[in-house]
């Protein structure tokens, strides 16, 4: 079946003397959208050390750092790796001599990328201002900074509590001359975040600075803004070294860690740090007379151990999800979840090479369980920032029993999973009423419903394991709710409304129905049922000729402007995580060399030595699992089954090391495929291929609204393209009492909720979800023109949206809202007639966060002819512009006038400020309104 040469190697107490960490280069990512950093940390290391070139905020600099800078604030001790939200850059030192200034625009320094390095373990740079060597190192808790001054004069270290995200609370300790304990408490993406820290100079120094807010009660000080300066007469060539021990649960538990280095030997650490990443990095032994081929593949797998990060002191103590201070028994505990990417790719990867940590992750996620209610989504710092969708805890849990990793409660996971499946927000309590989402249920609800149906497989899979066959047949069923938005006659994985399809479709569209993405980049998101899609399209051949039209099309999107959407080949975007899966795919149709094609121009193509060398962001490691995983010649299409999917390797001679001291020597010397196979395989079904559920009807009708009467149709969403014929709809408005057999289109001349579902026959052997459809009798006759052009993305409707009596809510993705920016809002209302008005308002929506900011003020005219109007009132926004939650404002005012023609004008806010996030986009706010009335 596959000709390959697979010799295994059994060797006891292996030990590996190569040199794998020389390969690594910390800078690839640094530059581009890859928002790495190029800093100095262990293998899943508290610390991460490294320079901070952006304190903006900005998307590229989340990583803290960016190639195309050329100004060091300082050196922070915390740095998320490739994440598309900033935050981190905890307990910043940064050197400089003469008189101190607290300014970060006056102690930051400019340098010279010819005058930097770092390796695995190791950064060092020269600082310009100051002519001042920086080198950094790390042990797995404490940040080693060694400085050497080379001119003589008054060195100082500046200690910036401020620096980049918002200080909740800060507090220093000066235990003595060589001592400080730190309190840094943080707001940003992570909105409560405590790292404690003890800062130790081999030296003694002196405060010779000190901004501060707060309290200072003798050698305390303490406020939400606090920096200080240490100062010491320096010769030149004269060296001052700190060591910074970072703890998050305690003053106590910073001194423990403190322990992990006893001395001031900056060599040895650095030493250390290099062997910790060989013992890491052999793992995987790939061979190649191509430096920047090894560079790249020992960067990608650096990048994959750079996170989840240790979050417990060296006695166990960590932070939990309650705020309280735990201990963890028999397990370590971990931070830095990005689950929404790395359950793809990078936790696959740390089943075949972590079993230990695998079964630590999961532990760490149900003492989250126990002790916030839930798993995590996306955890930081103790933190559920709940950024992107799903509930991927649940892959990783069933990907680790499926393939018989022990360490972890396996009732108590499969509980915790259920739990999460079980909730009524973000979509799930439509989803689990009528087995889907649409758009009027929540935002993003194409992307939400197929990764559900996803992990409610995965589930599945754990209640088969289990012998839960209820619980499995619950979950399956759910798992196939991917079918209740397959529309069969595009071809497509589409967004509905109101019980139809949403229209105009345009696959190509990046919106808010998808997450970071459109109906290409999902349409093949069903991992869990690929046999199950391809009978959807009708067959191999008509499969494999939609993956083809993906990436043989225009390698361009439409709609919102996605940076995340990168590395496009047709409309395959490998710098975004939804893709990751899909050149595999060609392996379900019996055509691998197609996968062997696509494969191998990616892994060529996106993936360079140098700092702009990835195609998209890092996501915490995703992007370079799928580059270790694919080099390697697997990849895993369907996380929570026991095998891989094969493409050619992109190496000759691949060895795996596995924490049984047995390896895997790979010889491939004719450049077939090959596969690595789980030790402990469970016998669980590879896939459920069954018609298990009846896709849902679709209600359609011309809009949500009319004024007079409305057709009303109505079609079986028939996805077996023709084989089952004898489909039946049934129907009733609310009110009726019984159901009946939908036979042709009919109307409605007032509001109605309108109920239909699904079946195969009368016997009713298998039956649909019920949906619904709500239409609404527009209150008056009234017509709108819009003077500025509509916004593609979002139009509620189009301009009667503004007049349908329908008020949208404060989750402005659902699509009621429309948007307009950087222009004013003008409209003009014809009642139709010459008429008294007593009142008229507007409605409109502030998310600063998404650049939508109130109008400054909206003026209100009335006219007769259309032509002369009179100006009767002008509000004025009293919203202010940096209140960061959602705000609805109504702006109205009552009049005594009569006219026929209501004028209304609001001015766009401008230009984003200083203080925005946007500012440095040069980015423009956007105008949301939605409901215009007039009594």
């Amino acid at each position: 079946m596959r000709n390959f040469l697979l010799t295994l190697l059994f060797i006891a107490n292996f030990t590996f003397a190569q040199d794998f960490a020389k390969h690594v280069n910390p800078f690839i990512g640094t530059g581009g959208h890859g928002h790495t950093f190029p800093g100095a940390t262990t293998p899943y290391g508290m610390v991460q050390l490294s320079p901070d070139t952006r304190i903006d905020g900005s998307w590229d600099g989340c990583g803290g750092y960016h190639y195309s800078d050329s100004v060091i604030y300082g050196f922070s001790h915390t740095h998320l790796n490739g994440t598309g939200v900033s935050d981190y850059g905890d307990i910043m030192l940064m050197p400089n001599m003469g008189e101190p200034s607290l300014d970060n625009k006056v102690y930051s320094s400019s340098f010279s990328h010819d005058n930097e390095n770092a390796s695995a373990g190791f950064y060092s740079v020269k600082l310009d201002k100051h002519n001042i060597d920086v080198c950094l190192t790390t042990s797995t808790r404490v940040g080693f900074h060694e400085y050497t001054f080379n001119e003589s004069g008054q060195a100082n270290i500046i200690l910036d509590l401020n620096h980049r995200d918002k200080l909740l609370e800060g507090r220093v300790r000066v235990i003595d001359n060589k001592t400080i304990e730190v309190l840094r408490r943080s707001e940003a993406w992570a909105t409560n975040q405590y790292v404690y820290a003890r800062i130790e100079f081999n030296v003694p120094m002196k405060i010779t600075s000190v901004k501060s807010n707060g309290e200072k009660k003798g050698d305390f000080y303490s406020g939400t803004e606090l920096k200080m300066s240490f100062s010491k007469q320096i010769k030149k060539g004269e060296k001052i070294l700190v060591k910074v021990s970072l703890s998050p649960t305690s003053y106590e538990g910073a001194k423990l860690n403190s322990s992990e280095i006893k001395h001031w030997d900056f060599e040895k650490v650095k030493k250390d740090a290099e062997a910790l990443w060989n013992k890491e990095l052999s793992k995987i032994e790939v061979s190649s007379n191509d430096k920047d081929k090894l560079a790249v593949f020992y960067t990608a797998l650096y990048h994959t151990m750079m996170q989840p990060n240790i979050a417990q002191d060296l006695d166990g103590k960590y932070r939990g999800r309650d705020n309280k201070i735990h201990t963890a028994e028999g397990f370590d505990y971990y931070t830095v979840f990005s689950l929404w990417d790395t359950f793809r790719g990078a936790h696959p990867l740390y089943t075949l090479i972590d079993k230990k940590r695998t079964s630590d992750y999961i532990n760490t996620f149900l003492k989250q369980y126990e002790q916030g209610g839930r798993l995590p989504v996306w955890e930081l710092a103790s933190n559920e920032t709940d950024c992107m969708i799903g509930y991927h805890s649940v892959s990783v849990i069933a990907d680790a029993m499926v393939k018989g990793i022990k360490g972890f409660d396996y009732e108590k996971a499969f509980e915790a999973s259920k739990a999460s499946a079980m909730r009524d927000v973000l979509g799930l309590e439509a989803y689990k009423r009528q087995g889907f989402i649409s758009i009027d249920d929540d935002h993003e609800s194409v992307s939400k419903t197929v990764e559900y149906a996803y992990d409610d497989w995965c589930i599945a899979q754990m209640a088969q394991i289990l012998n839960k066959p209820k619980e499995y047949e619950y979950f399956m069923k759910r798992s196939q709710n991917w079918k209740n938005l397959f529309d069969w006659e595009t071809g497509f994985i589409r967004p509905k409304k109101n019980g139809g399809w949403d229209k105009p479709f345009d696959p190509r569209e990046v919106n808010n129905n998808f997450t970071e993405g459109n109906a290409w980049q999902y349409t093949f998101f069903v991992p869990q049922d690929i046999q199950g899609m391809i009978d959807a399209y009708g067959g191999k051949e008509k499969f494999e000729a939609k993956l083809d039209q993906m990436f043989n099309s225009e390698s361009k999107t439409t709609g919102r402007e996605q940076v995340d959407v990168t590395g496009l080949i047709g409309q395959y975007a490998h710098g975004n995580e939804p893709s990751h899966h899909m050149a595999y795919l060609y392996n379900y149709v019996g055509k691998p060399e197609k996968t062997n094609e696509e494969v191998k121009y990616i892994l060529e193509n996106f993936y360079k030595n140098t700092p702009d060398g990835l195609i998209g962001n890092e996501d915490c490691g995703q992007m370079s699992a799928w580059y270790v995983l694919s080099s390697m010649g697997i990849y895993a299409v369907t996380p929570g089954i026991s095998k891989w999917q094969t493409v050619k390797p992109n190496f000759d001679k691949i060895k795996v090391h596995f924490e049984n001291d047995k390896t895997v020597n790979v010889l491939n010397n004719d450049n077939s495929k090959l596969g690595f196979f789980i030790e402990r395989p469970i016998n669980t079904s590879d896939y459920y291929y069954s018609r298990m559920i009846l896709p849902v009807p679709v209600i359609q009708a011309e809009s949500k609204s009319f004024k007079d009467k409305l057709l009303i149709s109505m079609d079986s969403n028939n996805l077996d393209n023709g084989k089952y014929r004898d489909y039946m709809i049934f129907y009733k408005i609310e009110g009726q009492k019984e159901f009946s057999l939908y036979t042709k289109p009919f109307e409605i001349s007032n509001s109605a909720k309108i109920y239909a579902f699904t079946k195969e026959d009368l016997e009713g052997r298998n039956e649909s979800d019920t949906i619904s459809a709500q239409f609404f009798k527009k209150p008056n006759n009234y017509t709108i023109a819009i003077k500025p052009k509509l916004d593609k993305q979002y139009h509620a409707g189009g301009s009667d949206g503004l007049l349908d009596g329908i008020n949208g809510d404060v989750n402005w993705r659902k699509g009621d809202w429309q948007g307009y920016q950087g222009k004013d809002f003008e409209a003009i209302i014809d009642l139709q007639k010459e008429m008294k008005i007593d009142k008229l308002n507007a409605n409109f929506l502030q998310d600063t966060r998404a650049w939508i900011l109130m109008p400054t003020e909206v003026e209100f005219y009335v006219s007769n002819d259309n032509k002369t109007f009179k100006k009767v009132a002008t509000v004025v926004n009293t919203v202010d512009p940096k209140e960061y939650n959602t705000v609805i404002k109504d702006f109205s005012v009552s009049v005594k006038e009569k006219g026929r023609y209501v004028k209304i004008i609001a001015k766009n806010f401008g230009k984003l400020p200083e203080w925005h996030q946007g500012h440095p986009y040069d980015g423009d706010a956007y105008i949301f309104i939605d409901e215009i009335t007039v009594n």
